[in-house]
């Protein structure tokens, strides 16, 4: 085929370019003749300087390194384990922990072979059995059992299979073991697994009801065998009666004794730091360091996923004698500062070595979706009033403070913002109830039924008003402004705080040495400050929302209609007669501990249709639709009130998606308009989305699914938070320009916002150098994130937009300079040479990252929309051809030749800026083929390694953690990063790898240090097996002797 008034036969041309002995020179001479050929055709006019400088700022775009992002998740079933019965829903695991197998199993279970028979244990649950006790076998260099960590998430059956691992070991003739977790509540939990493994004969007991005679067997009551139940908290619990075994733990001890070698389980261990001091933390070690060959088990869904919650995992062996970490503290210094990839690189080392098992249940068959929740103009009304109240409160505690001459304010400045940012919290969530009730009434009817989570129940203020009025209430309560007004009536600066607060020299407190009547006017100012405070929040509380839990189960049709699950012992119902009374939770033969089960009880069997659960109370729960229980209504699981965490977001969801469903549930997130809040239900719904969740709207989002982007609480918030403190201070010209559409325009916003930051970052100091220390100094993320929600409504909005725009340009700005951590990237692998070195391998990878035109034409045949196919840009030398399709909203997803699918999208304007659309031909085809081919680097006599369609990386896999500090250090020594980015590398035969993708220039001096590292083992080793042959000599010889 011939372009028409031309010489060149374009088939003759692409069977060259085919072949793989032709030059790079002939591909560039070729590629001048097409350029030449095509500007004829379409009659292109000549190009400005201008287009120079965008065609280099195009080439350094498309030079960019791109490797995708793997999918978070891959199904998940046992690779050694061949017993039991499959799971009966479908469980995944991370891609990175998939990429690496388990040890060979070498332990023979006890279990009998009916309860596997019967599938009463699945497979992935014997599986974790079997590396438990495994694992148990092997003792560490400080002489303690080596313990094992089930991070199994939530409805993946993890109390059956701690509930298997003691049946084994009951089996084996260890009769005691002993059960930790964070609620009495779970012991019933313990007692059913137990039963449903068909162990019904080893009895559970509660150390809360067993006195310390009955531990150690008294006459009327004997734990001589079984399982003691005990919280964390009952750890530290001490006896009244006094004598030899006064503590718990001591009784525990005795209960044990020195040699005790059954089970020790630490359920939900990651909580036990949260919710109590570090005297119990103490506790927990000693436990294990006094049983030294306990067979301890650790269970925790985030465990591995946040170091600092591995704090008590002192069995694990990962720190310690022997170990490349002598302390706990080393270790969480050395992964902290290495970031998320040095925790993966922790996660498999442990699966490796046999210590550790992570599975989640799919999210498959779920749907989730947001609702956004527009604010009135009477509830922004009502918002602003209070944030403008909140602001004068604040100056008017200043002035008392200044007036009384309080010196320490600390607890003051504490007990201020604690309140201001609960009633925030509690305005936020009232806004959202109105439709919560209208959606969920819809569910009702659909022959659904509703589950509503909310992370508070605002109890205290309802007890406090009930005190008030001497136990009677006959109206529901604001916890809004109860929060408001309990601020004010107990913590407004006073005589008696600054008596209190005042240093000891009391020469120094002047209003002692004031006049009498200086005193009473200084009362008489305080006091009258105050009242006037409290008058304005009475009548601001007129107009703020009624406590949210309350009016939830009033619109509901009250108690009878709703199952709560929460952790107060009261609440405020409206009786048939239309009038408002407190009553308590309690029924007659019924604990306020037993309650929440009944509730879940009614619920569970149709009874009612509506549950409330908290997060104080809902640990352990499961509402999802069993098969074995008479309500098998989809779940609708609505949530109010957003967990800042998307890690514990799942876990609460986890209490409506379990194993054994009938159908999975609906997840339903309300969101206000208010900053923020539709930041974090993203973080929720991309992790959702890859679980295998169905989101409804825009799954093909273009933005990677990288969570910790949108993670405020790293070194990038803290920059933005810096950069726009500067900005609005004036003392830089931000490239990030503010959100459009404030009120006023630019100059509005920066002078509008910091005049409100002076008002609620208590900016007492007049000048702009204080405020800039107290910014630079005083103001972390958390603190900026709490505090904005002070700010009306229009403000806070603009101001968090304008903060999140500046923290996605950092890390944009990062990965263009290659310093990003960009977490688990996956490539294709080509071809490969590998180097053997210490317990480290060493692969020479090439990957394929083009678009061939066979597939970019066969998906150009799917496209029908009118901007959508090819286009053509021909300025300059270098020809680009490119197919565009279109994505999310106006943007179009760019797929080119050399490159693959481009990761940012391009607009529509910006497209035709550069190119033309173009139909499908063969010259189109021919061009595709010579961008494939073409590298501007080599017709400059330089290597390609940027350019080309294939390209080359250096690998480091195997036993990465040992090695992590001293690769890290060379890396950092010639790059000036210390990021070592970790891959996914997965063959054309499926074969999976994880390892540290080693920049070109760093290799030799990498491999010098791997090999220097393995000449020091061996040296090591040497030495100590001669240290152990002069050992025997001496031995020997004594013996002779």
């Amino acid at each position: 085929r011939r372009i028409p008034g031309s010489h060149v036969n374009l088939s003759s041309l692409m069977l060259k370019l085919n072949s793989l002995t032709e030059t790079t020179k002939y591909y560039s001479q070729m590629l001048a003749v097409v350029i030449t050929l095509l500007k004829s055709l379409w009659c292109f006019q000549p190009q400005t300087t201008q287009a120079a400088t965008e065609e280099e700022e195009e080439a350094e775009e498309e030079e960019a390194e791109e490797l995708g992002h793997v999918d978070t998740y891959a199904e998940y079933k046992p690779s050694k384990s061949t017993i039991g019965i499959s799971h009966p829903d479908i469980v995944v695991e991370t891609n990175t922990l998939s990429s690496v197998p388990p040890p060979d199993i070498t332990y023979t279970l006890s279990i009998p072979e009916s309860t596997i028979k019967n599938g009463l244990l699945s497979a992935l649950q014997l599986e974790a059995i079997i590396y438990a006790c495994q694992q148990h076998e092997v003792i560490l260099q400080n002489k303690q059992r080596a313990g094992f960590l089930i991070g199994d998430g939530a409805g993946v059956g993890k109390g059956r299979t701690v509930a298997g691992i003691i049946l084994e070991n009951y089996l084996k003739g260890r009769k005691k073991a002993l059960w930790f977790s964070i609620s009495n509540d779970l012991k019933f939990d313990a007692e059913r697994d137990l039963k449903d493994i068909d162990a019904p004969n080893i009895p559970v007991h509660a150390l809360n009801k067993v006195s310390s005679g009955g531990i150690c067997g008294g006459k009327h009551y004997s734990t001589s065998e079984g399982v003691l139940f005990a919280t964390y908290s009952a750890l530290i619990g001490e006896s009244q009666a006094g004598g030899q075994l006064r503590t718990r733990i001591k009784q525990i001890l005795d209960w044990c004794k020195p040699e005790f070698d059954g089970v020790i389980i630490f359920d939900e261990c990651h909580k036990a730091k949260n919710a109590t001091s570090t005297k119990m933390g103490k506790a927990v070690l000693d436990l294990q360091s006094k049983l030294p060959h306990a067979r301890v088990v650790y269970a925790s869904a985030t465990g591995a996923s946040e170091p600092k919650n591995m704090i008590y995992m002192s069995r694990l062996g990962i720190w310690g004698e022997g170990t490349p970490f002598r302390t706990f503290d080393d270790f969480l210094h050395s992964i902290e500062k290495r970031g998320v990839g040095a925790m993966e690189i922790v996660a498999m080392d442990m699966k490796v070595s046999g210590m550790y098992i992570a599975r989640q249940l799919s999210f498959s068959g779920v749907s989730f979706r947001i609702e956004e929740i527009g604010l009135d103009s009477d509830f922004k009304e009502v918002y602003n009033k209070a944030a403008k109240l909140w602001a004068e409160a604040l100056k008017t505690f200043m002035q008392a403070a200044d007036e009384l001459g309080m010196v320490s304010r600390k607890s003051l400045w504490g007990q201020f913002w604690s309140s201001h940012q609960r009633f925030f919290k509690y305005l936020c969530i009232a806004a959202k109830v109105r439709s919560l009730v209208e959606l969920a009434q819809k569910e009702l009817e659909a022959g659904k039924c509703i589950v509503i989570g909310l992370q508070s129940t605002g109890e205290s203020r309802t007890r406090e008003v009930l005190d008030e009025n001497d136990g009677h209430l006959d109206r529901f309560v604001s916890a809004a402004e109860g929060v408001f007004q309990s601020l004010v009536t107990k913590h407004f600066p006073s005589e008696k705080q600054s008596r209190e607060k005042a240093p000891s020299n009391k020469r120094k407190r002047k209003w002692i040495c004031s006049p009498l009547n200086a005193v009473f006017y200084n009362y008489f100012i305080i006091e009258e400050m105050k009242q006037d405070l409290l008058n304005k929040i009475a009548e601001l509380g007129k107009e703020l929302p009624l406590n949210t839990l309350d009016e939830l189960i009033d619109k509901f049709g009250g108690p009878d209609k709703v199952s709560e699950m929460t952790g107060r012992k009261g609440r405020v119902v409206r009786r048939p007669d239309g009038t408002v009374r407190y009553e308590s939770r309690a029924e007659q033969g019924l604990t306020i501990d037993h309650i929440n089960l009944k509730e879940k009880d009614r619920f569970m069997s149709g009874e009612k249709l509506v549950a409330i659960i908290s997060e104080a109370a809902s640990s352990g729960i499961s509402l999802q639709a069993d098969k074995r229980v008479k309500n098998q209504r989809r779940r609708v699981h609505m949530t109010l009130e957003l967990p800042w965490s998307a890690d514990r977001a799942i876990q609460q969801f986890g209490r409506t998606h379990r194993s054994n469903q009938v159908t999975a549930p609906e997840y339903i997130f309300l969101i206000s308009e208010l900053a923020g809040e539709r930041r974090f239900a993203s973080i929720v719904a991309k992790r959702l989305e890859s679980l295998g969740a169905l989101t409804h709207g825009d799954r093909r989002a273009t933005e990677s699914r990288d969570l910790s982007r949108y993670n405020f609480e790293n070194k990038y918030g803290t920059k933005a938070l810096d950069k726009i403190t500067k900005a609005i201070l004036g003392f830089i010209d931000n490239k990030v320009p503010p959100p459009k559409g404030y009120p006023g325009g630019d100059a509005m916003f920066f002078r509008g916002i910091f005049l409100s930051l002076y008002l609620v970052f208590e900016m007492n100091k007049h000048n702009l150098k204080s405020i800039a220390c107290l910014f630079f100094s005083d103001c972390s993320i958390t603190k900026f994130l709490n505090r904005i929600l002070g700010l009306e409504v229009h403000k806070q909005n603009h101001l968090f937009q304008y903060f999140t725009d500046n923290f996605d340009y950092l890390i944009e700005k990062d990965k263009k300079e290659g310093k990003y951590d960009m977490g688990i990237l996956g490539m294709e692998i080509k071809c490969n040479s590998k180097i053997e070195g210490y317990q480290c391998i060493h692969l020479k990878k090439y990957v394929d990252r083009g678009m061939p035109w066979d597939e970019a034409y066969k998906k150009s045949l799917n496209l029908s929309g009118h901007d959508e196919g090819f286009y053509l840009s021909l300025r300059g030398n270098y020809p680009c051809v490119l197919l565009a399709e279109q994505g999310r909203g106006k943007n179009f997803v760019v797929y080119k030749p050399n490159i693959g699918k481009q990761t940012h999208p391009e607009s529509l304007e910006k497209l035709h800026q550069k190119y033309r659309k173009v139909r499908a031909s063969q010259s189109i085809s021919s061009v595709f083929v010579l961008v494939l081919c073409y590298c501007k680097k080599i017709e400059e006599g330089q290597e390609c390694l940027q350019g080309m369609r294939l390209r080359q990386y250096h690998m480091l896999c195997g036993a990465l953690l040992r090695v992590w500090k001293r690769v890290s250090d060379v890396v950092s020594d010639i790059t000036n990063s210390s990021i070592l980015q970790i891959v996914r590398l997965k063959t054309k035969q499926h074969n999976k790898q994880v390892g540290i993708k080693i920049p070109e220039t760093c290799v030799p001096r990498v491999r010098d240090e791997l090999l220097q590292m393995d000449d020091e083992v061996k040296k090591r080793r040497k030495e100590k097996e001669q240290a152990a042959e002069n050992e025997r000599k001496r031995k020997n010889e004594y013996l002779q002797g």
